[in-house]
């Protein structure tokens, strides 16, 4: 979860999605979120493989926090939900928000290296 829903979760749910493939399932949203993607974000992914283009940014809604075995929040402070007994990861990571996608480029990179460290240690296989 972040914000706007539009970059870093964004990015950070096409990899979840691309690495873990059937073996895990994910979602993202916003508190606050945007009317569509960061371009930047899209093109940044298309560069690896991962196709974000059809995503749009969501909430965030309670059944969704509810249900989820661990959340990551990204940026979002006070604004994400917090349930006792949930494991919250908090990601601090630059955002993406009017940078070229050569820019988003480090931040992809440290949000795939976290995915990786983070599905190893749910011993999700890794597509």
């Amino acid at each position: 979860m972040c914000v706007h829903n539009a970059g870093r979760s964004q990015m950070a749910l096409g990899l979840f999605q691309h690495l873990a493939g059937e073996h895990a399932l994910a979602w993202s949203g916003g508190s606050e979120f945007a009317s569509e993607i960061n371009p930047a974000a899209v093109e940044s992914m298309a560069e690896i493989g991962i196709d974000i283009s059809r995503e749009f940014p969501k909430p965030w809604t309670e059944e969704i926090v509810r249900a989820a075995d661990v959340v990551v929040t990204m940026g979002c402070g006070d604004a994400c939900p917090i349930f006792p007994g949930k494991r919250y990861l908090d990601w601090e990571l630059a955002d993406p928000a009017g940078k070229s996608a050569e820019q988003v480029r480090p931040i992809r990179e440290e949000i795939e290296r976290r995915v990786r460290t983070l599905l190893a240690e749910l011993d999700v296989p890794v597509a």
